[in-house]
Order: structure tokens, then sequence, then C-alpha cells
């Protein structure tokens, strides 16, 4: 593990997830972490399985401008800084064709992916600018930020295309400055966002479940590596990828051989 100098780094969505275990991986290098979610409930609970009194939270709705530069002015009160900004907070739709879709469930993914990055990005940007040393600000890739298309995801693909549009401009603003951006790509893992993509739909999930067993992890998996290199990134506008192409057809080729079962308890 690497040291980080006591790094202080914010997670938004920390409370549950990749968010989760981003949060715990930032804290085992040392970092001081500040996590947000959408109840006092959530951050609480998070807070207490994270354990450490280098972590702080607060309940944010990522999709009030106001609301995350009070996440930003928590995390200087209590930290003194924020090195490092992830806008992970994110939400999926329920899966199938577009006019299937709830109002409801459209407006919530927008706003939360696209709105809460924008949000996000806008504050930890003009604050880091403002600050000596800068910092780094890292947006969450998911399926559609590079063109992927798949039946039943129209609605989360585009918000993540959006997603992939902010950042390429963020990182265009913000060369020659001492804030620097970079792209953060998990891959698949097993959450509950993504179980509850098919909530309503157990068949559709015994169906791909088989390729999700071949290309996803479990988050203890994925956050170690993804927190240790964005920790240790130095060049503005760089991409962290878990899943390559490379390692997906290497898994591919290799499933006959590797029975996986990520969706599995660990106590089973």
């Amino acid at each position: 593990m690497s040291s980080t100098d006591g790094r202080v780094v914010v997670v938004t969505g920390g409370t549950r997830g990749i968010g989760l275990g981003l949060a715990r991986e930032f804290l085992a290098r040392d970092a001081r972490v500040v996590i947000c979610g959408r109840s006092t409930e959530a951050v609480d609970k998070a807070l207490a399985e994270l354990g450490s009194d280098r972590a702080s939270g607060l309940a944010t709705d990522v999709t009030d401008r106001a609301a995350v530069q009070a996440l930003w002015d928590h995390a200087v009160a209590t930290f003194g800084r924020v090195d490092v900004w992830v806008n992970n907070a994110g939400l999926s739709a329920p899966r199938g064709p577009m006019h299937t879709v709830p109002v409801d469930d459209v407006h919530s993914v927008v706003e939360v992916n696209v709105i809460g990055a924008l949000n996000g990005s806008a504050v930890a940007s003009h604050g880091m600018a403002a600050q000596a040393g800068g910092g780094w600000i890292w947006n969450m890739e998911g399926f559609g930020s590079r063109g992927e298309h798949q039946p039943g995801m129209a609605v989360y693909g585009a918000s993540k295309r959006a997603v992939q549009y902010l950042t390429e401009a963020l990182v265009k603003q913000t060369k020659d400055t001492d804030v620097r951006v970079g792209f953060l790509s998990p891959g698949i893992v097993a959450t509950d966002l993504l179980v509850g993509d098919y909530t309503d739909d157990p068949d559709g999930f015994e169906k791909v479940k088989k390729v999700f067993n071949i290309l996803g992890d479990r988050v203890e998996t994925v956050t170690p590596w993804l927190a240790e290199q964005v920790l240790g990134a130095h060049k503005h506008g760089t991409r962290v990828a878990w899943l390559t192409k490379g390692k997906a057809m290497r898994r591919f080729m290799t499933a006959g051989f590797n029975k996986r079962d990520i969706f599995a308890s660990e106590d089973a």
C-alpha cells in the first residue's frame, strides 16, 4: 500500500456499493475521507461500517448545487482542503424500451448521473483552483460512456455518454492549471445498482448472469486497484479502467475453466 500523506478524498454516493468500497480503500491508504449519501441515516450507517476517525460525511442531494457546495465546505472545515473528488453518485433505470421507463425514473437518472456530476465538477474545480496545489477530479464512467449500445439501456447509457462529454470538456477547461481530471471505469461490479436493473425482470437477470459472472467482479476485488490508481495518477486526462478489452477477451477464452459467481454470498 502506498502512503498518501493524509490526502483528503471526497466520494459522492459513498454510502454503499463501489463508493463505500472506495472510501474503505482510501482510508486503508492513509487518506482522510468524506462521503455523502441521500440521507443522514445512510451516511451514519456507512461511517459506522468504516469505523475511522479519519472519515466524515454529510447527507447531500448531488442534484442541488448549493448542497454540493455545502459538502465541499464540510470537507474543508473538517480536514482543511480537498485533494481528490470522486463523482461516484449514480442511479440506473429499469431495463426496457424507452417508452416503458417511468418518467420519474428518467428524471432521477439524468439528474443524479448528469446534473450530479456537473455540480460536483463545478464545485470541485472552482475550489481546487483556489487552493494551493490544486487537486484531482474523477468522473465515473458506465455503460454507454464510450458509445456502447444494448437493448433496454437507453436512459442509463445516454446519461453516461453525457458524463463522458462533460469530463472531456473539463479536461480541456482545466488544461495548464493545477486542477487535474480523470476518467474512472470500474467495469461490471456486483452491486445493488446492477441487480436492481432486473428487479422486475428476474428471467432477464438469469439470462445475463452468465456473462456478468465472466466479466464482472466483486466490490472488494475492484476497489483496491481503483483506489491505488487514483492516488498514484499523474497524467491529466488519464483513464483508469479495470475491465479492458484485453482482459474481457481473456476471460471469455478461459470461462470454461474458471467458474465464478460474483453474486454469491461470501459466507456461502
